[in-house]
């Protein structure tokens, strides 16, 4: 039981940062029907400049690094909707994915220009050691803590953005019928690059929690990018709540393969249950299912 606790400890760590990120990937979907297959490269460019800003300038405090990234990786965002995704929003969706690949492409090796090919390594920033449940047989490390704790505070502040505010509801109302939305005096075109901008602020904030633990490359936005996709699909995508539920769902169940089988096999479970997920309930499990006239 101890074992099993741990496991579910450490899974629920990674599949907050996952949540992060599927959120980025819902809003995105809820407001225009893209699936941005670039948002995992969001995250990578937000690791490579928050490692940059604490490596080259020694003291600073991990939050400022941290908003640093989250900036950053917000305007790339915003720019990369600009250019690649705003003339083609009026074409079939074929040509906008495609886009989107070839802009997640573009963006690893911008990043093996820019920052080089070979791994960077961040600071030590996290405090070490762990809090022990001596009775449970388990441990909570300090960085584990700090990325729960973080990645509530952008959760709930995320969902008071979305539910509290005037942008925010013209976020729901474009989201619910762009046309609509536009006609009734929104700028529909600011919503969609405010949410490309609050996504990609989330991936960004992951990057440097995630690089933290491991390490940067041009590549590192791969795994979790398509990790927090199937969560997306899992929870329901366009919807906020489901993608935090299919974020934790995700780590949980990869840290248990891992734990019980072989973290070679994290990678082939994760598509396994996108493929379940397609097959069975295709809306996800928060998701609705719609109906379109033609």
């Amino acid at each position: 039981m101890s074992e099993f606790l741990q496991f579910l400890i450490n899974g629920v760590a990674v599949g907050s940062m996952y949540a992060l990120i599927a959120l980025g990937y819902t809003m995105v979907y809820g407001i225009v029907s893209l699936i941005n297959f670039a948002h995992g490269e969001f995250m990578m460019m937000g690791a490579f400049i928050g490692a940059l800003v604490l490596n080259r300038l020694q003291g600073t405090p991990l939050v400022v690094a941290l908003l640093i990234a989250m900036l950053a990786s917000g305007l790339i965002a915003v720019v990369t909707e600009l250019v690649a995704y705003r003339p083609l929003r009026n074409q079939p969706k074929i040509f906008v994915l495609t886009a989107a690949i070839a802009v997640s492409v573009l963006l690893q090796n911008v990043a093996r220009l820019v920052f080089g090919a070979s791994a960077v390594a961040f600071p030590a920033s996290f405090p070490e050691g762990s809090i022990a449940f001596d009775s449970l047989g388990i441990w909570i490390e300090y960085s584990q803590l700090i990325v729960l704790c973080l990645s509530l505070v952008l959760m709930v502040g995320l969902w008071l953005v979305v539910n509290k505010t005037k942008i925010g509801m013209a976020m729901r109302a474009t989201s619910q019928d762009l046309e609509a939305a536009r006609l009734m005096g929104i700028d529909t075109n600011v919503i969609i690059s405010f949410t490309f901008f609050v996504g990609a602020s989330l991936a960004g904030a992951v990057g440097v929690l995630y690089g933290m633990q491991y390490s940067v490359d041009p590549l590192m936005g791969v795994q979790p990018g398509l990790a927090a996709f199937v969560a997306a699909v899992l929870g329901g995508i366009g919807s906020l709540p489901g993608a935090m539920i299919g974020g934790v769902l995700i780590g949980v169940i990869e840290n248990l393969v891992a734990g019980y089988l072989s973290s070679t096999y994290q990678s082939a479970i994760t598509f396994l249950i996108l493929i379940l997920v397609l097959s069975v309930k295709p809306s996800g499990l928060l998701g609705r299912m719609t109906v379109v006239k033609v």
